[in-house]
C-alpha cells in the first residue's frame, strides 16, 4: 500500500514538474520557446534594473505588456508592446515565442501583437530582457546572433550608465542651461549623435521629476514633443537624456537683444501652431490626458529647422480618460498660471490652454507680458492687447517693433484673438488645444473675444458672447445660431457651442 502511495506521489510530482516547465522562474530574464508569460508572471533583467510583464495603468480595466524600471517606487512603464490592442484578462493572455517571434495572444489564442521581425522556425529563439532596458530576440544556439532589439521599437528607452554619460558630456563640461531641479549639459554619443543630458540635483524633488518625465514623455512620441532617449538611475544619480535641440529655447529668440537672432513673423506663427499641435496630442491623443502644467517660452525647444518641441515634463500630471479634473498643488511659473490654480480648485487641461495663451502674446510682442518701465510703472501687455482688439484698433501696433510691421495682419489678428480666448478667467470659455489648432490652420474662424474679467477696464454688459464659427459660406447663419449660446452657461462646453454652428 505504501509503495502504491509512493508511486502515486512520484507520478504526481513528475506531472507537476512537466507542467511547471512552461512557466517562468521568478527573476529569470528569458522567455524560451517552451515558456510563456501570463497573469502576474514577470521576467527581470539580470542586474535587476528592468521588469517585463502585464500592467494596468491608472484606473484602466485593460492590461498591457510593458517594461518598467524596477528601482523606481512607482511602476513606470518605459515601453509598451500592445499599446493599441490591450487585453481585458491578463490570466488568459499569453506572451510567448511563435515562429521565431515574440507574440501576445488573447484568451481565444488569437495573435494581437507580434515583433514581426523573424520568420525562423527554430525552437532555439529566445527573448531576453537586458539590463540596458532592451528586449531582444536571439538564437539560443548562437548567443551572438541578435534577431531583434528593443532599441528599434518605438517608445523604448535606453538605460545609460553614469560613467557613459560622464564620458559623453566630457565630465559635464558644456552647460546649456539650468533650473530649479538641475542643470542641462551637451554631450555626444558613440554614434556621434548630439544629446542633451539633464542632471537632476535635488534628491527628493529630482526623484519625483525623474519619475514624472519617464512616465509621460518617455512613453510617447510626436514631432512637436521633445524626445526622451533614455535615462540613468544609479543611487542618487538621476539623469535624463534627450535629443539635442540646435536652436535652444524659444525665449532666446523672442527676448534677445541681437537683431540677427530675432525670429520673423512666419516662423513665429509656425512655432505657435506646432506648439498647439504638441499640446493637442498630450491632451487628446494619448491613452491618458497629460497636463504639462508649465507651458512658457523656456520650455519650447527648437530644432535645426526651428520646429518647436514641447519640453520639460517634470511638473506634468496624468489624468485618466474617466476623469476630467485633477486636484494637485499649485505648480508652474508666475505669469502663466491660470486663475483656477490660485483658487485651489481641481484643474483640467484648460490650465495649459491659459498658459499657452499668455505665451502666444509674448510670441506676438517679442517681450515679457509684464514689464516695468523707466518711470517705475508696470506695463501689462495682455491688457493692452485686449483693449486694441476690443476697440478694433491698429493690430500691427501689437507686433514686435523689431519686425517693422512686416507680418500678415490677418494672422496677427487671429493669433491675438486666440490668445485672448485662451486667457479667459472662466475655463469653460477657453477653447481646447484641438480647437486652437483648427483656428490657426484656418479651419475655424475666430470671433472677437471679450476682455477677460481680470483685465477688464470697463463693464461689458453683453449677455451672449460669440466664441468662434466655422469658416464657410454659411458663416452668417452660423453666427445667428450662436446667439443662443451664453458664455456664462455652465452646461455647454466650447466644443458643443462650436458644433451647434456647424
Amino acid at each position: 500500500m505504501d509503495n502504491k502511495n509512493n508511486s502515486f506521489l512520484f507520478l504526481s510530482l513528475l506531472c507537476l514538474c512537466f507542467s511547471l516547465k512552461t512557466h517562468l522562474s521568478l527573476g529569470a530574464d528569458t522567455i524560451s520557446a517552451n515558456q510563456s508569460l501570463s497573469g502576474d508572471q514577470t521576467i527581470s533583467s539580470s542586474g535587476g534594473n528592468f521588469v517585463l510583464g502585464f500592467f494596468r495603468p491608472g484606473n484602466s480595466s485593460n492590461y498591457y505588456i510593458g517594461i518598467w524600471y524596477k528601482k523606481v517606487t512607482e511602476k513606470t512603464p518605459v515601453w509598451v508592446a500592445n499599446r493599441e490592442t490591450p487585453v481585458s484578462d491578463k490570466n488568459s493572455a499569453e506572451l510567448k515565442i511563435l515562429n521565431g517571434n515574440l507574440v501576445l495572444v488573447n484568451g481565444s489564442n488569437t495573435s494581437i501583437w507580434s515583433t514581426n521581425i523573424s520568420s525562423s522556425k527554430s525552437n532555439s529563439v529566445v527573448a531576453v530582457l537586458r539590463d540596458d532596458g532592451n528586449l531582444i530576440l536571439r538564437d539560443g544556439s548562437n548567443r551572438r546572433h541578435i534577431v531583434g532589439s528593443g532599441k528599434s521599437v518605438e517608445g523604448s528607452l535606453v538605460a545609460f550608465g553614469y560613467k557613459d554619460l560622464q564620458h559623453a558630456t566630457k565630465n559635464f563640461s558644456e552647460k546649456l542651461g539650468g533650473g530649479g531641479f538641475g542643470s542641462v549639459f551637451k554631450g555626444k554619443l558613440s554614434d556621434s549623435s548630439a544629446i542633451a543630458v539633464k542632471r537632476l540635483d535635488s534628491i527628493n524633488q529630482g526623484e519625483k521629476q525623474f519619475r514624472t518625465e519617464v512616465s509621460t514623455i518617455g512613453t510617447i512620441q510626436h514631432v512637436n514633443l521633445v524626445r526622451l532617449r533614455g535615462f540613468c538611475s544609479e543611487g542618487n544619480k538621476k539623469l535624463l537624456v534627450y535629443d539635442y535641440m540646435e536652436n535652444g529655447s524659444l525665449d532666446s529668440h523672442l527676448f534677445t537683444e541681437k537683431q540677427s537672432d530675432v525670429m520673423d513673423w512666419k516662423t513665429r506663427y509656425q512655432v505657435a501652431l506646432g506648439t498647439a499641435r504638441g499640446l493637442t496630442y498630450l491632451h487628446e491623443k494619448c491613452r491618458e490626458c497629460i497636463i504639462h502644467c508649465d507651458i512658457k517660452p523656456e520650455n519650447i525647444l527648437l530644432d535645426a529647422q526651428l520646429c518647436p518641441k514641447v519640453a520639460d515634463f517634470g511638473l506634468a500630471k496624468l489624468v485618466g480618460r474617466d476623469f476630467s479634473r485633477v486636484l494637485t498643488t499649485m505648480r508652474g511659473t508666475r505669469g502663466y498660471l491660470a486663475p483656477e490654480w490660485i483658487s485651489g480648485v481641481a484643474i483640467t487641461a484648460k490650465a495649459d490652454v491659459y498658459s499657452y495663451g499668455m505665451m502666444l502674446l509674448e510670441i506676438v510682442s517679442g517681450r515679457r507680458n509684464s514689464e516695468q518701465s523707466q518711470d517705475g510703472k508696470v506695463k501689462f501687455f495682455p491688457s493692452w492687447a485686449a483693449r486694441v482688439l476690443a476697440d478694433e484698433g491698429d493690430i500691427l501696433s501689437l507686433l514686435d517693433y523689431r519686425l517693422e510691421r512686416v507680418a500678415d495682419a490677418e494672422e496677427v489678428s487671429r493669433i491675438c484673438k486666440v490668445a485672448c480666448w485662451c486667457i479667459q478667467d472662466d475655463e469653460l470659455q477657453r477653447p481646447s488645444m484641438g480647437q486652437v489648432v483648427q483656428i490657426l490652420e484656418g479651419v475655424l474662424e475666430v470671433n472677437l473675444p471679450p476682455i477677460p474679467r481680470s483685465l477688464q477696464v470697463y463693464a461689458d454688459n453683453d449677455e451672449h458672447i460669440v466664441f468662434f464659427t466655422e469658416s464657410s459660406s454659411s458663416q452668417t447663419s452660423s453666427q445667428a445660431q450662436s446667439k443662443t449660446s451664453s458664455a456664462t452657461s455652465q452646461s455647454k462646453s466650447t466644443t458643443e457651442s462650436m458644433n451647434s454652428r456647424s
